[in-house]
């Protein structure tokens, strides 16, 4: 049985954090909406109200962009390195006030005290890392004629900035690479989780110039919407769903030509041959699926592809660690699984438990609610056998803790099931045999890949997926880049 343990209440370091008044960073200065509105945010843990959250609407975008454009210009004309000075002053500001903004995250979404932190550091490391590649934005000369050609690289103007809630700060710190590329950026922080950006937004106010950042939040579509359509907006860089990425991109197109961005969602598949180290495949397995956030990541290998000589053996394993995982409290230190973000979330999770049993998947541990956690929006981390990749729960993203086993007999069939859905965002392959982990590798329809691995993100190792998971790659000098346009010079003697 799963370790389990209930209980809900904040801590008082946590609920000190909440005493305040929520304000919305534009132009400068920390507001309110300008229509006064505010709109409730619930603990996924608590089931109370934590914060009251600026509601901002069309008027708030309007502004925030209008200061934007005004600091373009000056954004623009400060050296790389500069701005790279300020991107690394936040980094250090984020590090100090590592432990609110680690609670924040954890009363506000969900997220066990450990991952909160986790999120802290790499956030605090990739605005590092882009402030260290401010020297890259080079361009080059070419050999076309005896008259000298170059490209320069230019910032593309103001940028939009949309971030979703299953690692709240660490995705409010996507503003680094347009920030250090000059761009003015609009920070739009997910509705489901907003508190720990709203907190960055204090921490960034007296370090960027006016309108340089701005963060913005609303409840409901209005906000983004009205941001993905400014005439003014020339750069799009969004992380969500892919139904609302592909309405971004028809947003987007019908108010003017802009470089949007998307990295979307996954049903990922991890391949497990029988020459694989079972006991790591299985380890593989469960921290590839992202349990520690209840699966609620689009990298999660959501699909375990397992040969049918081990499949047995793989499965009873995989149930084990689950198992012994620990549930509950997000603020206990021992916690390995927080909540849901939210109901929504929560009750779609429970859907696919229905709709996959429905279709004759069995289940192997899980299922529903932990026992003995009586509050909360948890669901058990639950593993499907006799699943078949026709299945719903096989080829849609549920964005939960919900583990499909789908058994194959050789190579040829693993690849076809593999690539047989719509997204492509991450794969992984686990066999002892290097010829075939290369082989499979190159064969995956995906972005991402790992031999005799799962999950981890590197440094400067552009991510990023194809097909139905999105365009354009994160977390490396492309992304950087991708903030930039370049322009060719020709001097002519």
């Amino acid at each position: 049985m799963l370790e389990a343990h209930s209980g809900p209440g904040i801590p008082t370091r946590a609920a000190e954090l909440l005493d305040r008044e929520w304000r919305l960073l534009i132009d400068g200065k920390l507001v309110p909406a300008r229509s006064g509105a505010t709109f409730s945010r619930v603990s996924p843990y608590t089931g109370t109200v934590i914060a009251e959250v600026p509601d901002a609407g069309p008027d708030d975008v309007d502004e925030a962009v209008r200061a934007a454009a005004d600091a373009r210009a000056v954004w623009r004309d400060t050296l790389p390195v500069e701005r790279a000075k300020l991107v690394a002053e936040l980094a250090d500001a984020i590090e100090r006030h590592g432990e609110e903004l680690a609670l924040l995250d954890t009363v506000d979404a969900g997220s066990p005290i450990s991952n909160s932190r986790l999120d802290v550091g790499v956030t605090v490391a990739q605005l590092r890392m882009f402030a260290g590649q401010a020297l890259e934005l080079k361009g080059t000369t070419i050999p076309a004629s005896t008259a000298l050609h170059v490209t320069t690289r230019e910032p593309v103007g103001v940028v939009a900035r949309i971030v979703p809630y299953n690692h709240p700060l660490m995705f409010a710190g996507k503003i680094a690479a347009p920030l250090v590329a000059g761009n003015p950026t609009i920070l739009k922080p997910p509705e489901a989780a907003p508190l720990s950006a709203l907190r960055l937004a204090e921490l960034a106010k007296d370090i960027f110039p006016p309108g340089v950042l701005s963060v913005v939040v609303g409840d409901g579509p209005a906000v983004p919407d009205a941001l993905v359509r400014h005439r003014q907006v020339r750069r799009i860089g969004f992380i969500g769903s892919e139904p609302t990425g592909r309405a971004i991109q028809r947003a987007a197109a019908e108010s003017g030509v802009k470089d949007v961005s998307l990295e979307l969602g996954g049903k990922n598949a991890m391949v497990v041959f029988p020459d694989a180290d079972l006991e790591a495949a299985a380890a593989g397995a469960v921290f590839g699926m992202n349990f520690t956030w209840s699966g609620q990541s689009c990298g999660s290998n959501s699909r375990l592809l397992v040969h049918q000589d081990v499949h047995d053996a793989l499965v009873a394993r995989v149930v084990e660690l689950i198992e012994a995982r620990r549930i509950g409290d997000p603020f206990d230190e021992r916690t390995e699984q927080g909540t849901m973000i939210n109901r929504a979330q929560y009750e779609k999770s429970l859907s696919y438990i229905d709709i996959a049993v429905s279709e004759g998947a069995r289940v192997a541990t899980g299922g529903g609610r932990p026992a003995g956690v009586d509050e909360g929006l948890f669901v058990a981390p639950t593993v499907f056998t006799g699943v078949r990749p026709d299945m719903r729960i096989a080829r849609e993203e549920v964005f939960g803790p919900l583990l499909s086993v789908i058994p194959f007999a050789d190579e040829e069939e693993a690849i076809r099931i593999a690539n047989s859905v719509d997204y492509g965002l991450t794969a992984s392959v686990w066999t002892a045999d290097v010829t075939r982990a290369h082989r499979v590798a190159r064969a995956f329809e995906a972005g991402f890949v790992w031999i005799n691995g799962s999950s981890r993100h590197f440094p400067n190792v552009p991510f990023g997926g194809v097909k139905g998971s999105g365009v354009g790659r994160e977390e490396s000098l492309e992304e950087l880049l991708s903030y930039t346009e370049t322009k060719s010079i020709n001097v002519m003697f």
